[in-house]
């Protein structure tokens, strides 16, 4: 048995040439009809296409990552100017307070 290639290293990529053993005429239980040959072929067509969609699922799952990054980001932002504003209203209301408080002693 001499095979150019490997389960994981195919010599071909076309589905019908990449196991030649396995439509063997010579074994006596070999599949008869279409049907059956077409089902090895549609699962590793279906592999085939899955392996294809692996990249398109990461980046999409990159992109999720970096938008949720980006909006925690816009929150954590948007404290700390909201604590800023807080403070300095709090220096603002104990300023005006000390005026009343100077306005009301004369």
């Amino acid at each position: 048995m001499t095979a150019n290639g490997t389960i994981d290293r195919p010599w071909t990529h076309d589905p019908k040439k990449q196991d030649p053993t396995m439509h063997s005429t010579s074994e006596p239980f070999a599949p008869d009809t279409a049907h059956e040959r077409s089902g090895a072929t549609a699962s590793r067509q279906n592999r085939n296409h899955a392996m294809q969609l692996i990249p398109e699922a990461l980046a999409r799952a990159h992109m999720h990552d970096r938008l949720r990054e980006a909006e925690s980001q816009r929150r954590a932002v948007r404290l700390v100017s909201a604590r800023r504003m807080q403070r300095r209203a709090e220096r603002a209301s104990l300023r005006a307070r000390r005026a009343l408080a100077m306005a009301v002693m004369q």
